[in-house]
């Protein structure tokens, strides 16, 4: 398979921000009487948009979240960002080294991707090929992001591949045609086993030699 398009999550994959998000998540419910593990969120919220989010504690949990409670923990993510948000370990280097094009297909909302990049220092890598759930009919796991994207991007679906860490990204990756590998290095999944059915890696260094086996070069 050649390999013309390299499409990132952003959350957990170039960021090391899902377990950050997971923090303020449940602080946040908790000051709303709406107890939650990090296990819960794992399961139940990785890898999807807020208004998913809030749809699946209004339906499962009988609580409808205040009008305001998005933009509270927006705000309150933002800034453990400025404060603690870091990359994933060798994402830098390894982007920096890739000589394909990329682009960062994300759940979340076009604020929040920007300012993670933005913090990382990773914001003219990926100039204007960032694309979010805000801007197709369904987010993950329906295909319509990494489609979207790969359209925008020029490349066949056939001729992405896709680096995701949640299982609503891998479903929508597989839905829309493309090869997608599970990256499992972020906090958010220490001790966790890896999806069945899908090739995982933890480390950056190891990922030009799983591209090279993908695309069918010789080690």
């Amino acid at each position: 398979m050649r390999v013309d398009l390299i499409i990132f999550d952003c959350d957990g994959v170039i960021a090391d921000s899902e377990i950050l998000s997971a923090e303020v998540l449940i602080d946040q419910l908790a000051g709303l009487g709406i107890a939650l593990t990090l296990d819960d969120v794992r399961r139940d919220f990785l890898g999807r948009s807020f208004p998913t989010v809030a749809a699946h504690i209004r339906d499962r949990l009988a609580r409808v979240l205040p009008e305001d409670f998005e933009a509270r923990y927006r705000a309150r993510l933002l800034d453990r960002f400025a404060t603690d948000l870091a990359p994933t370990l060798g994402i830098v280097e390894l982007l920096a080294a890739l000589d394909r094009p990329v682009c960062v297909a994300t759940s979340s909302s076009p604020p929040r991707v920007a300012r993670t990049l933005e913090v990382l220092g990773l914001s003219t890598r990926f100039g204007p090929h960032v694309f979010t759930a805000s801007q197709v009919a369904q987010g993950k796991p329906a295909p319509d992001l990494f489609l979207f994207a790969a359209a925008q991007m020029g490349a066949e679906p056939s001729h992405a591949l896709v680096i995701e860490d949640s299982a609503p990204g891998l479903a929508a990756a597989r839905a829309a045609g493309m090869r997608v590998l599970h990256y499992a290095g972020g906090a958010h999944l220490a001790g966790q086993p890896a999806p069945e059915g899908h090739d995982s890696f933890a480390d950056w260094r190891d990922f030009p030699a799983l591209l090279a086996r993908i695309e069918g070069v010789p080690g």
